[in-house]
């Protein structure tokens, strides 16, 4: 079983910040790439951010220069530190996982992609 949970989630005015994490536990494996997406209400669901499990990053044009995305490899979490908010900002904000779990066999399962629950954003004034 594997389960990702995000936190830091809020309402905060425009111009101001808010940290993102997300933890994974389970009978994890390895984890890959680990991804933040967002889905603001009636739009598509969008990859805000990547990381790659040597540490490379990836960022959507409109949110690059405002947003950092981390990852703590021992903790098996990743953050994403959002600055100069905006109000097109508000979503739900999801974490993507690509990783392999422990198997019946105490071996590597298939990779998968695991989604966590989702926290909300909301910048207003």
């Amino acid at each position: 079983q594997v389960q990702l949970v995000e936190s830091g989630g809020g309402l905060v005015q425009p111009g101001g910040s808010l940290r993102l994490s997300c933890a994974a536990s389970g009978s994890i494996f390895s984890i890959y790439a680990m991804d933040w997406y967002r889905q603001a209400p009636g739009k598509q669901r969008e990859l805000v951010a990547s990381i790659t499990s040597g540490g490379r990053t990836n960022y959507a044009d409109s949110v690059k220069g405002r947003c950092t995305i981390s990852r703590d490899n021992a903790k098996n979490m990743v953050y994403l530190q959002m600055n100069s908010l905006k109000p097109e900002d508000t979503a739900v904000y999801y974490c993507n996982v690509d990783l392999t779990a422990y198997s019946d066999s105490g071996g590597p399962s298939p990779r998968f992609r695991y989604w966590g629950q989702g926290t909300q954003v909301t910048v207003s004034s």
